[in-house]
């Protein structure tokens, strides 16, 4: 039965037993969605006729993958909040099941982060004899440690993209490359500080915060309210304080202007993610990888995040690590402010901005153990690097 599914699904697809196979990439939130579209790309660079089929949003699309499915605009973070979307998940993963068990199944299966649904999606490759490629990989080293065998037994290659990763991984029998951190390669184009100004209409003088409350419905739901309501608290300390929020390009705006309300200061900026950061003299920022495209850019920050009680309580006891944003992470100290669930008020958040921004010194702290990140972070062409390695997988499976 499962058989007569895939089959229909492949020739819907175009994909027939005669044909020459697929490579297939799987990415279910918006940040993986560019990762798998740069890869894509250089993937197509590389070998123009290869077939990319998988999950992924808007940009992968762009990129030439035909998508079966899409969750990115569903994403959720923390343990409960997954929960409600539970049944669009599966409906997803049976999907990509049926692709990975069919008549033409893929030549290779690229996986991108997102490992509560990628590990259950490797272990039907896996079974099914298909290599697969983990590019941007779980964070064990942060929870569950225990999973590194299963990540060992199941997967082909790890694409490591921090630099502490190929050891761990390495010392945990798997086979692993660092190929550097994508977001390399996407900060080529960001403007510089002036320019940045210009875009938005700021001027140099100006004290600015840039606000960036996430890519996730549910976490801008979350944080956005106590960011506003501490930019109202900051503006009565400083009045001439410039206010700028990056919209994700998955976040709707009217939803988005509607918590921020008529009167609010805060200018809503879309697609100019990258101008809001360099433009900034602080930034307010959801923690995931906007904090690691900051800390490249060289903008000081103060991390914030808000998850349920229980998510929360969840969170304490896997989490092994003392940090969760990954500017600490990498630099293996306390570089940035880290706020949650109860500090996150917007008494904190001003009372901390105010602070840090009358605090030059660790304003430079925070820039200098910036500098130090983009060093760690390897070298150009990261997609260019993962798609040759991809490639080199696939070959070997034909």
């Amino acid at each position: 039965m499962a058989t007569g599914k895939a089959l229909g699904l492949a020739d819907a697809l175009g994909v027939t037993p005669s044909g020459p196979g697929f490579i297939m990439i799987v990415a279910g939130e918006p940040s993986g969605d560019l990762h798998g579209a740069a890869l894509a790309r250089a993937l197509r660079a590389q070998a123009p006729d290869v077939r990319l089929i998988g999950m992924g949003g808007p940009a992968m699309g762009e990129a030439g993958v035909e998508r079966v499915v899409d969750v990115t605009a569903e994403a959720s973070v923390g343990f409960v909040e997954v929960v409600g979307r539970v049944g669009i998940l599966w409906r997803a993963f049976r999907r990509l099941r049926a692709l990975v068990r069919g008549l033409t199944p893929p030549r290779t299966l690229v996986l991108i982060d997102f490992p509560e649904f990628n590990m259950r999606l490797a272990r039907v490759a896996w079974r099914a004899g298909i290599p697969v490629v983990y590019f941007i990989p779980p964070q064990l080293w942060a929870w569950r440690p225990g999973r590194m065998k299963t990540i060992r037994r199941l997967v082909s290659l790890v694409l490591a993209v921090l630099p502490f990763e190929r050891a761990l991984y390495r010392g945990a029998g798997v086979k692993v490359e660092f190929v550097g951190h994508p977001l390399r390669d996407r900060m080529v184009d960001a403007p510089s500080r002036a320019a940045a100004r210009h875009q938005l209409g700021l001027e140099e003088t100006d004290v600015v915060l840039g606000l960036l409350p996430g890519s996730r419905r549910v976490e801008i739901a979350a944080v956005l309210p106590a960011m506003r309501e501490a930019a109202v608290l900051i503006r009565r300390r400083r009045p001439a304080t410039r206010f700028a929020l990056a919209l994700a390009p998955t976040a709707e705006r009217r939803r988005v202007e509607a918590v921020l309300g008529p009167e609010s200061p805060i200018q809503v900026v879309e697609d100019r993610t990258y101008a809001v950061m360099r433009a900034a003299d602080l930034l307010l920022v959801t923690s995931g990888t906007a904090t690691l495209e900051a800390a490249l850019l060289g903008t000081p920050m103060i991390v914030c995040y808000r998850l349920t009680a229980l998510s929360e309580m969840i969170a304490r006891v896997l989490v092994r690590v003392p940090w969760v944003s990954l500017p600490n992470l990498l630099a293996g100290r306390a570089v940035v402010p880290e706020l949650y669930r109860r500090a996150t008020t917007p008494a904190q958040l001003a009372v901390a901005a105010l602070d840090l921004l009358d605090d030059g010194a660790a304003l430079a702290a925070q820039r200098e153990a910036f500098r130090e990140i983009a060093e760690q972070l390897g070298e150009g062409n990261v997609a260019a690097r993962a798609a040759s390695l991809v490639l080199a997988v696939a070959t070997r499976a034909q």
